[in-house]
């Protein structure tokens, strides 16, 4: 199992982790998959009235897709295979809150677990940043996950400066990404408070509360993320191009944290 599942947690919540440290639980396609299943599962489960989204460990909630997953792509320029399109709740229509833990890194692909969160709650550790225009990659449906959810300069900043710089937990705060931060090693436990309140007051209210702040970006997301397999496959570097500076980057001292 690639994910850690805690029922319970809370009462009415659960608490699910991605349990890759040693991966910095970055997404392979078994990982995927689980996601995938217990979002689908959890739309019949009704002891669970939310959850907590967080990573084993300390050093990173996620870091996108394994570099060692092999995904198959089509041969058309304009049709991109995605394994991480369906990690999200939103995406195996889950309308049961829920809440974002971060601790570390999060960064590329854990946007598209942060951009389904109702809210993120984050360590003053926590750090966010994209690295793929740094190996020639376009970072569409991370870039769209974002700009629902930071201001447009923000965004543009995060996603353009790849490698170079990481938004500290007080600046992705400040922007609007956070909604808490709290010490070191406390994000969960903060996440799993705020879920037990929200898990005690009466289901359908809660997730008729989810659709509706939900509604009010989809239809621009969904534009949005229509563009994005054409202006990843026009936009990116060959795969092994990729891999090429993706070594040579491997290297590099930690980005500037702003």
């Amino acid at each position: 199992m690639a994910l850690r599942i805690e029922r319970e947690a809370a009462p009415g919540v659960v608490l699910v982790a991605l349990d890759r440290p040693a991966k910095l639980n970055a997404i392979d396609l078994e990982t995927a998959g689980e996601l995938t299943s217990l979002w689908q599962e959890l739309r019949y489960d009704e002891s669970v009235r939310a959850a907590v989204l967080t990573g084993t460990g300390t050093r990173a909630f996620c870091t996108g897709i394994d570099r060692g997953a092999e995904v198959p792509q089509p041969p058309s320029p304009y049709a991109v295979d995605d394994p991480l399109l369906r990690v999200g709740p939103k995406a195996n229509d889950l309308w049961k809150p829920v809440i974002a833990a971060v601790e570390g890194m999060a960064c590329g692909g854990a946007f598209y677990l942060l951009g389904e969160a109702e809210f993120v709650v984050a360590s003053r550790e926590a750090t966010f940043f994209d690295p793929h225009t740094a190996y020639g990659m376009v970072p569409a449906y991370e870039a769209v996950a974002m700009a629902q959810r930071m201001p447009y300069g923000e965004v543009a900043r995060m996603s353009l400066m790849g490698t170079a710089e990481r938004v500290s937990a007080e600046r992705a705060h400040a922007v609007g990404l956070v909604s808490e931060v709290t010490e070191p090693g406390g994000a969960a436990a903060a996440a799993l408070r705020s879920a037990a309140v929200i898990a005690a007051y009466p289901t359908d209210a809660v997730q008729g509360t989810v659709r509706a702040v939900w509604s009010a970006k989809e239809a621009a997301r969904t534009q949005a993320m229509a563009q994005a397999p054409a202006l990843i496959a026009l936009g990116s570097l060959p795969p092994d191009r990729q891999a090429e500076l993706f070594a040579a980057r491997g290297g590099d001292g930690r980005p500037r944290v702003r």
